[in-house]
């Protein structure tokens, strides 16, 4: 998050900047002969009834006590209304009943007006709440997912390399700290996400070995960009896990990972046996990772990024294309 960000967030800072806003307004719409005095008068004399409103009386109604809070809303209303007739008719002395109607009026706006932006601020941010907590549940989903395919993996290996094992469980060792820890901010660093893929694909090259042809190539400036983290090594995990083999030769992955005019383009694609579809290959457990990489790619890059899967023969390809 920013600093411009961060401010605006700040309710203080969203407050202070109604008012200022509202007093400019006023300011220019009053006929006085000192306007500015006289709508600092009448901002310092609506605050009040507006933070009673907000900050008492409307908790009433999601507290399941509607009736009391509509009494103390109207209540509100007709007290700052006997109040601002008191003072602009010298405490009734020259007092009209147009007056009280005008003051009425002009209050009864003012605070449906400061009700509906209350209202409207504690939506937004109750959505962002819910909208963060999904993405909080979706990546705690997708950690597991990976470290079973990964210990999936180890296994295999163990098997048929023992030798090797100890240098791999570093390896291991560095992508985990990296999917604990290092992904817990919503954005991390594309440099930072491009290691833990490189780092993954050099586990599944050894344990492979001669089995698969699997290419990686990177190309664009990657220094200063970043991503929602996690976001493709689903595609990558599928990539080796529906692989196929091949009669008439090895299997074939191919991963690359570009960067051009501020967009990420990744594409991955796999050689997969004949008999296999692409639903087939996003049902069960495969199809956890592609289902919650699908809500986070939604609520993390709306109308930003777009997604292609496709099978053509005995080959399943992956394009994603991401809008900084």
């Amino acid at each position: 998050m920013t600093a411009l960000d961060k401010l605006i967030d700040n309710k203080i800072f969203q407050n202070v900047f109604a008012w200022l806003l509202l007093l400019i307004i006023f300011t220019m719409i009053i006929t006085a002969e000192n306007t500015f005095l006289t709508a600092l008068i009448f901002i310092a004399f609506i605050i009040p009834p507006v933070y009673i409103s907000n900050l008492k009386i409307l908790p009433l109604f999601f507290k399941k006590k509607g009736k009391l809070g509509a009494l103390f809303y109207i209540l509100n209303i007709f007290f700052f209304t006997f109040i601002g007739v008191a003072v602009l008719s010298d405490f009734f002395k020259n007092f009209e009943f147009r007056m009280l109607i005008n003051v009425f009026g002009a209050f009864l706006l003012i605070i449906i007006f400061g009700t509906a932006l209350k209202l409207s601020r504690d939506s937004f941010i109750r959505r962002q709440k819910e909208k963060e907590a999904e993405l909080q549940l979706l990546k705690a989903q997708l950690n597991p997912h990976f470290l079973f395919n990964t210990l999936n993996n180890l296994y295999g290996l163990s098997v048929i390399k023992s030798d090797k094992l100890p240098s791999l469980m570093l390896q291991l060792s560095d992508l985990l700290r990296y999917s604990l820890y290092d992904t817990r901010e919503s954005f991390v660093s594309l440099e930072k996400e491009m290691s833990y893929l490189e780092n993954y694909i050099s586990l599944e090259r050894i344990r492979l070995e001669d089995k698969a042809d699997i290419k990686f190539s990177k190309s664009g400036d990657f220094s200063g960009k970043k991503i929602a983290p996690m976001l493709l090594i689903v595609f990558i995990e599928n990539c080796f896990k529906h692989l196929g083999e091949q009669p008439d030769g090895k299997s074939e992955v191919s991963i690359s990972l570009k960067e051009s005019n501020d967009s990420i383009i990744f594409e991955c694609s796999n050689t997969i046996e004949k008999e296999k579809t692409v639903n087939n290959m996003e049902k069960g457990k495969s199809g956890i990772g592609l289902n919650n990489v699908r809500k986070r790619l939604n609520l993390m890059y709306p109308d930003q990024h777009e997604l292609h899967i496709n099978k053509i023969n005995n080959n399943y390809s992956v394009q994603l294309i991401i809008n900084l």
